[in-house]
């Protein structure tokens, strides 16, 4: 029997993981989709743009916390019973917005919709690698994460045209339906999987105070801060630097997505043959593409190159990113891959923060490539001597995420 689902994790990567892509499809329409509606919400709630942004920064804050507190929480119940749980509180926030009378309501919609973003993919991360071999885990955690990178591509144009078209509460219908689309193929597509045997809720949060851990999440809060952080304000960097015209961003910001997709699949592969050495590559090239683009960007072909290449570079850091932390929290994968989910999430605030900061400073909208420039080198400079410190078994690795449903409790790691 222990053979034949070896055998059967071996194989083709299962239907399963295709539910898992589109509830992360489902997720990042949710999060990028209202992004070219918010004029006309501004408008029908008769508030400022300043406070229609709350709705896509209250988001962000809210994936944060329900990303480790819904992952902790939920950390001893049958993982697809999870996964199902959190697909419904996804349709019920979305559904909310949708009905949505007023902004506060609105904005509880988003913050419902929300809760459940991080803590999908914190615990579909542990599903996924738990439906394939050791040597695949990162390949299946890429494929999920697919879902959310084609949203990246298609989000902000699928939501603008249908909220136009149709009005804007007609995106989130539509993302209703999605979510109720991946409430089915999760009910029908994936396996159930029992939790990892757990000392309680206080024993599972306790990997956050493992140093290995936390320099995980720290990677992950740089590394994301660079990236998100320089493309938040890449539209200025492209019509007032480049010299790109405004019709024409749209579409480089589909190149960008597509190297988004193809970046994050290549990334999952090259994490599970080398790990650490497809991260400090990765992180070390984003921190190259984000200094050629800054050098670069007053040259328009160039720039078209630099946008697909800082798509690709940066998400083929993802899959690593998110590896990495759950080996070293295998008695506790979900709290740690939430963690991570948290971390990226940070990371995507902080960043674009930094990014305002140095605008407003008056150094001008190439000043964001920099300030990423700078977060993805700090990044590198924490994960190198941090891997190096696990190679020297100063911190050892609990093992890949427990995979067997029947395997005994992967051993604590020392720190």
């Amino acid at each position: 029997m222990a053979a034949q689902g070896q055998d059967a994790k071996n194989a083709a990567l299962p239907p399963g993981l295709v539910a898992l892509a589109l509830g992360g499809f489902g997720i990042g329409l949710t999060e990028f989709g209202i992004v070219g509606l918010l004029p006309e919400i501004a408008a029908d709630f008769a508030v400022t743009e300043s406070v229609a942004g709350y709705l896509v920064s209250g988001y962000a804050l809210s994936v944060a916390v329900g990303a480790i507190a819904l992952t902790a929480a939920l950390a001893r119940v049958e993982r697809k019973r999870v996964l199902l749980g959190l697909v419904v509180l996804f349709i019920a926030g979305n559904l909310i917005s949708a009905l949505a009378p007023t902004y506060g309501v609105m904005l509880t919609g988003r913050v419902v919709a929300a809760l459940c973003h991080g803590a999908f993919f914190g615990v579909g991360a542990v599903v996924a690698s738990d439906m394939v071999a050791e040597n695949r885990k990162a390949a299946a955690i890429s494929l999920m994460f697919a879902g959310l990178t084609v949203a990246n591509v298609v989000g902000v144009p699928f939501g603008t045209f249908v909220g136009q078209q149709l009005g804007w509460r007609a995106t989130f219908w539509a993302i209703t339906g999605i979510g109720v689309v991946t409430l089915a193929g999760i009910q029908l597509l994936v396996r159930h999987t029992p939790a990892a045997p757990s000392a309680g809720l206080r024993s599972e949060l306790g990997v956050l105070r493992r140093p290995q851990v936390l320099l995980s999440a720290l990677v992950s809060v740089l590394t994301f801060g660079g990236l998100v952080g320089a493309y938040t304000y890449i539209a200025f960097t492209l019509t007032e630097v480049s010299g790109v015209a405004t019709g024409a961003v749209p579409w480089l910001l589909l190149l960008f997505g597509v190297g988004t997709f193809l970046g994050n699949l290549a990334g999952g592969r090259w994490a599970d043959h080398d790990l650490d050495g497809s991260l400090v590559a990765t992180i070390g090239g984003l921190a190259l593409v984000l200094v050629g683009f800054a050098a670069v960007a007053s040259i328009t072909w160039l720039t078209v190159v630099a946008m697909f290449l800082l798509g690709a570079v940066g998400f083929a850091t993802a899959p690593g990113l998110q590896l990495r932390i759950m080996q070293f929290a295998g008695d506790a994968p979900t709290v740690a891959s939430g963690t991570n989910i948290a971390a990226l999430n940070v990371g995507n605030a902080a960043g674009a923060w930094l990014g305002g900061v140095a605008i407003a400073a008056g150094l001008g909208f190439v000043s964001p490539l920099w300030v990423g420039a700078a977060l993805a080198l700090a990044a590198l400079a924490v994960l190198v001597p941090t891997s190096r410190a696990a190679r020297r078994g100063s911190a050892p690795r609990t093992g890949h995420t427990p995979v067997a449903h029947d395997a005994a409790p992967v051993a604590q790691p020392t720190t």
